[in-house]
C-alpha cells in the first residue's frame, strides 16, 4: 500500500497523466460537436486505467487533489489540440461542491489558454450517493453564471440519477451504455429509453447514448429521435482525436432498419420539394442572381458531392447582404458558405414524419426548412409548414375513421397503410385478432362488461405493439387488424396472448374464474359451458404480404388465417403462408420453424 501511495503521490506531483477525447456527435447534423475527455495513468503501471487511479486516490482521500490536475491538465491538452467543440470534463459532485472549485480556479486556467467557459460542459459522474441537491442547484448556478453548461453522466447506473436530472436541469443527460447495448433486441431497454426521450424533450434536454458499437445500435437509437451520441461505431477515445467522421457512418442501412422506421403515418418523402441545389463555393453574386432571376425561390441547398452543407434562405440571405450600405460590393466575391453557418437538420425520405417532428423538436432548429436525404444523400427539401400541415391532415383523417369505442385506426387508415406499404417495398406482418367466447360473455355480463373487454384487448395490443414498432386498428366488434413493422412479430403476438390471458380472470365473477368458464345459451338455445375468453389470431408473415397487390390480398389471407386458429382451443396463433404450407403454434412453442423442422407437422391452407 505504501509503495502504491508512493507511486501515486509521484504521479500527481508531475502530473504524469494523459487526456484522451472521445467525440459526442450529433445524428441531426451528422457531424462531432464536441469531445468527452478520460484520463489515462502511465501506461504498464497500476494506475493505467482510470478505475483503478480513481480508486486508489479515493481510498487515499486525494480525489479531489487528483481531479483539479486532470482538469488542468485536460484543458491545456484540449487548447494545444485546438480542436473545434465543446469540451465535456467529467467532476464528482463532491468535487464540485469544494471552495477550490467554486472560487473560479478552472475559469482563470481557462482564460489562460484562451479557451471560452461557454466551451465546457461540466459532466457530472455521481459514484456515490448525493443527498445535498440544494447545495448542488446553488453550486450550478454559480457554474452556468461563469458560462458552463451541465450534463448528467450514466443515466440509469447511478445512485438517484433521476432525481439529479429533475433537480438540475442538465442541459445534457447521458443515457448508461448498458441500456444501449442489445437495445434492439430487448423490449424493456427500448421502452426505457424511449421514456427517457420524451422525458427529455419535456425538459428541453439533449439526450447522448453512450456506448455505441453497432450499425444497430446507432440506427435504433436515431429512430427514438434521440439526437446526440458517443461510442465505438464513431470513434474511439484517442489522444489525437478526429476532426471529421466518416459520411459512410450515416448512409449505410440495413433491412432491419426499417423495422423501426415504419409508424402508421406518412413518411418524410412524401412532403419533399425538389430544389435545384448550388455548391458551397458559389459566388453570393451568383446566389444573388438567382434569387432576382427566380422570385417564387426562397430557399436553395448548399450541396457538393451529394452531401447538404447548408441552406440559403432568401430573406435572412438579402437582409444580412443589404444591412451594410456596401455589402454587395465587399461581400459579392465569396463563397455563399460564409453566410451559412450551421449544418443543415437533414432526415432520410423513409423516416415518418412524427419521427420528423420530434426530432425537429429536440433539435431545437428554429429554421423553417430542412434537407430531406436518400441514403445519406440530398434528395430535397421540406418546410416546417408543409410537415405540419401534413400531420394535421393526417390526425384529422384518422380521427374521422376512429373507432368510437378505443379510438384505435379504423378501417379505412389500416388500409391506406397496408397500400403504402406495399408500393414502397416495405416489410411487414399482419395480425388479424379476434375474441372467442365473447356472445355468451357478453350476453351473461351484459354490454357494459363487453366493452370494457374490448377496451381491454385494445389497450394490450398498445402496450405489446407501440407506434415505431407498429401500427394497431380496431376494425369493429371484437375484431383488431395489427400491421407489424418489426421483425419480432411472433414473440409479440405470444407476449400478447400471456398477457390477455392473466388479465381476463378478473373480468368474471370469482365463480366463473374458478370454474374456468361460464354456462350460457348456444345458437341453439340449449345450456352450454364457455370456456374464459380467449383471443384467436390469424397471422400472414412478411414474405406473404411482399407477394400481395393490395390490401384485399391480405384481408383475404388473414381472414382465412383467423378461421384457422379458431379451430383450435384457448388463445392460438396461425400463420397464413402464402407457400402453400403453414403451421400452428400456441403460445410458448418455439416462434420460428428450425432449419430441420419435421414436414409432417406441417399443414396445408
Amino acid at each position: 500500500m505504501t509503495e502504491l501511495k508512493t507511486e501515486l503521490e509521484y504521479i500527481l506531483e508531475n502530473r504524469v497523466l494523459f487526456p484522451v477525447f472521445q467525440p459526442i456527435v450529433s445524428l441531426n447534423q451528422k457531424k462531432i460537436i464536441g469531445y468527452e475527455a478520460l484520463i489515462r495513468g502511465p501506461e504498464n503501471t497500476a494506475f493505467h486505467k482510470p478505475l483503478d487511479l480513481f480508486a486508489a486516490a479515493e481510498r487515499l482521500n486525494i480525489q479531489t487533489q487528483l481531479e483539479y490536475i486532470c482538469r488542468k491538465v485536460t484543458i491545456k491538452r484540449f487548447a494545444e489540440l485546438a480542436v473545434p467543440g465543446k469540451l465535456f470534463l467529467n467532476v464528482s459532485p463532491s468535487v464540485l461542491l469544494e471552495p477550490e472549485f467554486k472560487k473560479g480556479e478552472t475559469l482563470k486556467f481557462l482564460a489562460k489558454v484562451n479557451l471560452d467557459p461557454d466551451t465546457i460542459v461540466i459532466e457530472l459522474t455521481e459514484h456515490k450517493p448525493t443527498d445535498d441537491y440544494q447545495a448542488l442547484r446553488e453550486a450550478l448556478i454559480h457554474y452556468r453564471a461563469m458560462g458552463f453548461e451541465i450534463a448528467l453522466d450514466d443515466l440509469g447506473a447511478g445512485y438517484s440519477g433521476l432525481r439529479l436530472w429533475s433537480e438540475l436541469h442538465p442541459e445534457y443527460v447521458k443515457i448508461d451504455k448498458h441500456f444501449i447495448k442489445g437495445l434492439h433486441d430487448d423490449k424493456v431497454k427500448f421502452n426505457f429509453v424511449r421514456s427517457i426521450q420524451n422525458m427529455a424533450e419535456a425538459m428541453n434536454c439533449r439526450v447522448i447514448a453512450e456506448g455505441i458499437e453497432t450499425l444497430e445500435d446507432f440506427q435504433i437509437v436515431e429512430n427514438i429521435g434521440i439526437t446526440h451520441a458517443q461510442g465505438y461505431y464513431f470513434a474511439r477515445p484517442a489522444s489525437q482525436p478526429v476532426l471529421e467522421l466518416d459520411t459512410e457512418l450515416f448512409i449505410k442501412r440495413s433491412a432491419r432498419q426499417q423495422d423501426y422506421q415504419i409508424a402508421g403515418s406518412k413518411l418524410a418523402g412524401s412532403i419533399c420539394k425538389t430544389v435545384s441545389p448550388v455548391s458551397a463555393e458559389t459566388s453570393i453574386n451568383t446566389v444573388m442572381e438567382l434569387f432576382q432571376r427566380n422570385h417564387d425561390l426562397s430557399i436553395l441547398p448548399l450541396v457538393d458531392q451529394g452531401l447538404a452543407s447548408g441552406l440559403v434562405f432568401r430573406e435572412k440571405f438579402l437582409s444580412k447582404l443589404f444591412s451594410s450600405r456596401y455589402g454587395l460590393e465587399l461581400y459579392g466575391k465569396q463563397a455563399v458558405k460564409t453566410f451559412v453557418s450551421d449544418t443543415p437538420f437533414s432526415v432520410d425520405k423513409n423516416t415518418s414524419i412524427e419521427s420528423v417532428s420530434k426530432q425537429l423538436t429536440t433539435s431545437m432548429s428554429g429554421d423553417k426548412a430542412f434537407v430531406i436525404t436518400d441514403n445519406g444523400h440530398y434528395f430535397g427539401v421540406a418546410t416546417v409548414l408543409d410537415l405540419l400541415e401534413e400531420m394535421t391532415r393526417q390526425q384529422i383523417q384518422n380521427a374521422q375513421h376512429a373507432n368510437p369505442l378505443t379510438l384505435l385506426a379504423g378501417s379505412v387508415p389500416m388500409n391506406n397503410h397496408i397500400n403504402r406499404l406495399i408500393a414502397e417495398r416495405h416489410p411487414f406482418c399482419v395480425g388479424y385478432f379476434d375474441l372467442d367466447n365473447f356472445k355468451p360473455f357478453n350476453d351473461v355480463y351484459g354490454y357494459h362488461a363487453g366493452d370494457e373487454i374490448i377496451k381491454a384487448v385494445a389497450n394490450t395490443l398498445s402496450q405489446h405493439i407501440p407506434a415505431e414498432l407498429g401500427m394497431v386498428g380496431h376494425i369493429g366488434g371484437d375484431d383488431f387488424i395489427v400491421i407489424f413493422s418489426c421483425a419480432d412479430w411472433f414473440k409479440r403476438c405470444e407476449d400478447i396472448l400471456a398477457t390477455f390471458k392473466h388479465i381476463v380472470p378478473n373480468f368474471y365473477s370469482a365463480q366463473d374464474a374458478k370454474a374456468s368458464g361460464l354456462i350460457s345459451e348456444d345458437r341453439h338455445g340449449r345450456k352450454s359451458f364457455f370456456p374464459l375468453l380467449s383471443l384467436s389470431v390469424g397471422l400472414v408473415d412478411s414474405e406473404s404480404t411482399s407477394q400481395c397487390q393490395s390490401h384485399v390480398n391480405i384481408a383475404d389471407l388473414a381472414s382465412e388465417a383467423k378461421k384457422q386458429a379458431k379451430k383450435l382451443t384457448g388463445n392460438s396463433v396461425y400463420i397464413n403462408r402464402r407457400a402453400a404450407l403453414n403451421q400452428t403454434f400456441k403460445p410458448g412453442r418455439a416462434n420460428a420453424f428450425p432449419l430441420n423442422f419435421d414436414t409432417s407437422q406441417l399443414e396445408t391452407s
